[in-house]
């Protein structure tokens, strides 16, 4: 049998990648040794019937294009230096729609101060958007560098998302997180002295856990540390949703997800919430609110694969 990108995903199509270029580094970003500091360079693409809720708003798709890609400078704790857009378009886009995407790109690149210093335009049979996103660091805070005994933690609620693409109405906190996600490049610049790892969480918690992974540790998640309000479990159950599939499985929350010690956690200047800690388990768990403990399977988004 003949072997199709829809059989593997994205993510081993990634992995294809990196075992075939040796120079590139299997974290949230590039890391290029630059001078006495280290440039963090990173690329998003989002097409319009795949990444833009029909409901978005032009000026949030371009917010969007710059937030997801300024996400991963804040995994690794970059401060911002550029941004490249490249923007593919139907020709028969009225102009004050195109208008409104270059709007939500530079109101972007002012709030997260990230200049935008050059791109492409081409023709498309949709709306694509493709950010390239530059940072620098003298210390990156990689994704796979925690020890066992560190805590696990976020930046704030996530799920907010996944169930704001189930609303119609625009007046709540899940349908604002899902139209327009923020970046933590703030948290990120903190964390990069406090944290021991990080990543941003955009395919569901469970998808980033087993991304970050490595041989020997596991990882003990905590429903309860977790903040699921009452509020959360009935619209997901008014929906026929699953509130912990939407919570572990769909993301786009941006949110920083990072590991960090007892000590460090006592000094840490922002807040965040701890769900959980890591463990020499080699397995990622979730213990429920019932006290049962349960294998967490990995079932975040994946571009390519049929539904």
């Amino acid at each position: 049998m003949t072997l199709k990108i829809s059989d593997i995903g994205e993510k081993e199509l990634i992995r294809y990648i990196i075992s075939n270029f040796k120079s590139i580094t299997p974290d949230d970003t590039a890391i290029t040794p630059f001078q006495d500091n280290n440039l963090i360079s990173t690329t998003d693409m989002l097409i319009q019937s795949r990444h833009f809720p029909e409901n978005m708003s032009y000026f949030n798709m371009g917010f969007k294009a710059v937030t997801v890609n300024v996400s991963d400078l804040a995994a690794m704790g970059a401060e911002p230096f550029g941004f490249l857009l490249a923007i593919a378009l139907p020709k028969d886009l009225e102009l004050d729609f195109f208008k409104q995407i270059l709007d939500g790109v530079l109101k972007a690149c002012d709030y997260y101060g990230i200049p935008l210093i050059g791109g492409d335009t081409n023709e498309a049979s949709e709306i694509i958007i493709t950010g390239t996103a530059l940072g620098l660091t003298d210390k990156p805070l990689m994704m796979d560098t925690y020890s066992k005994g560190d805590l696990i933690a976020i930046t704030g609620e996530i799920g907010h998302a996944a169930l704001g693409f189930e609303i119609d109405t625009f007046d709540n906190i899940y349908t604002k997180k899902a139209l327009k996600p923020e970046a933590r490049i703030k948290e990120g610049l903190v964390l990069r002295d406090f944290a021991t790892s990080a990543t941003d969480i955009t395919d569901g918690l469970a998808s980033e856990l087993y991304t970050i992974k490595k041989d020997g540790c596991g990882f003990m998640i905590h429903e309860e540390m977790l903040n699921i309000s009452d509020e959360y479990k009935q619209l997901a159950e008014d929906f026929g949703l699953d509130y912990l599939d939407l919570i572990l499985n769909v993301g786009e929350d941006f949110e920083l997800l990072f590991t960090i010690t007892k000590e460090n956690l006592e000094k840490l200047p922002i807040d965040c919430i701890v769900i959980g800690e890591v463990t020499d388990s080699d397995v990622i768990e979730l213990t429920l609110e019932n006290g049962f403990v349960e294998r967490m399977e990995n079932r975040g988004y994946e571009h390519y694969v049929s539904e």
